[in-house]
């Protein structure tokens, strides 16, 4: 009996040793689904992942304009990302960066990984090792790869999914999460999810290159969320294109973007006060008073703020124009 316990004993620690070896602190494990995709008409790229982990956007996704996205997922080598990026602008293709990557990786029976580039060109690896059902799928301008999942047609589903949707790519991408959930998902049930999308071809503006970034860090229903922030985005881009519209002087353009972002969120009180600032700004007083004391009615705080943007230039009105406003 002491013979056997002990074996066990060794067992275990052995096993825990080399666990230890392979999975440290720069291992965390992010079992999941994600997609990594190609626009052919925007050139935009992306990367869209849920998972039963925490904030699983801040190790999965990688991306950067002009040169590609990545997901490195199951437990991750989150070194992958960056140094999967640099292999693609010293003009690696994604088969060779996933090769490169994946043979000089101790732990490669583990991993999970996902490389496109910005040509719409993909790669993907899933070890033998990763928990099952586990697998990936290349198809024309995009990867889907999964694994410890609650069955084997959730990746199937996924680019089936993403195949057959039009529109803007996070949208399509959302899609494709969405049907691998319809199909059963991570076993373990849903806690993150993230949205991630680059330009094409870079602006030289870093801060100008990513279109999309959302997180969902813990939630119940990740993708739910998700889906909302998207749209919240989508009526944000909106309020910004009427800014710029206003910036050119083509009021008309700017009054169509900001009433579609209104209607998007009627509920939204920041985006109709400052449309009706800038209604105000564009000789179109009475308009503007209409909205702001519509405004002032469900939140005393901005009309107390109106009075303030007068010194900065912001709120162009004459005196009895004010007085108006504040009665």
């Amino acid at each position: 009996m002491k013979l056997k316990l002990r074996f066990v004993l060794t067992f275990i620690c052995l096993l825990s040793t080399n666990f230890a070896q392979q999975y440290k602190s720069d291992s965390p494990f992010a079992h999941t689904y994600s997609i990594v995709a190609f626009d052919p008409i925007t050139d935009e790229m992306g990367v869209a992942v849920q998972s039963h982990w925490f904030s699983v956007g801040t190790v999965v996704s990688w991306g950067e304009a002009g040169v590609g996205v990545i997901a490195t997922q199951s437990f991750v080598n989150t070194s992958f990302g960056p140094r999967g990026l640099e292999l693609l602008k010293k003009g690696k293709t994604p088969q060779e960066v996933v090769d490169e990557l994946i043979k000089s990786d101790e732990g490669r029976e583990f991993r999970q990984l996902a490389v496109l580039d910005a040509k719409g060109n993909a790669a993907s690896f899933t070890g033998k090792k990763c928990i099952q059902p586990a697998g990936n799928i290349v198809g024309n301008g995009f990867s889907v790869q999964a694994n410890l999942m609650a069955n084997d047609k959730v990746w199937p589903a996924m680019a089936e999914a993403f195949t057959n949707s039009t529109g803007p790519l996070a949208e399509r991408m959302l899609i494709a999460l969405e049907a691998a959930e319809n199909s059963g998902g991570d076993i373990r049930g849903r806690q993150s999810a993230a949205l991630l999308v680059v330009r094409g071809k870079s602006t030289g503006k870093i801060w100008e290159d990513k279109l999309v970034d959302l997180r969902v860090d813990d939630s119940s229903e990740p993708l739910v969320e998700l889906r909302r922030l998207l749209k919240v985005h989508r009526a944000y881009e909106h309020m910004n294109n009427g800014d710029l519209a206003v910036e050119k002087n083509h009021m008309e353009k700017a009054m169509q973007e900001y009433s579609t972002a209104m209607e998007m969120f009627p509920d939204n009180l920041e985006m109709r006060y400052w449309t009706a600032i800038t209604l105000a700004n564009n000789r179109r007083f009475d308009e503007a008073l209409s909205m702001l004391k519509d405004v002032f009615a469900k939140d005393r705080n901005w009309k107390e703020l109106t009075p303030r943007l007068i010194p900065n230039g912001l709120l162009n009105v004459n005196e009895e124009q004010l007085m108006e406003i504040m009665k």
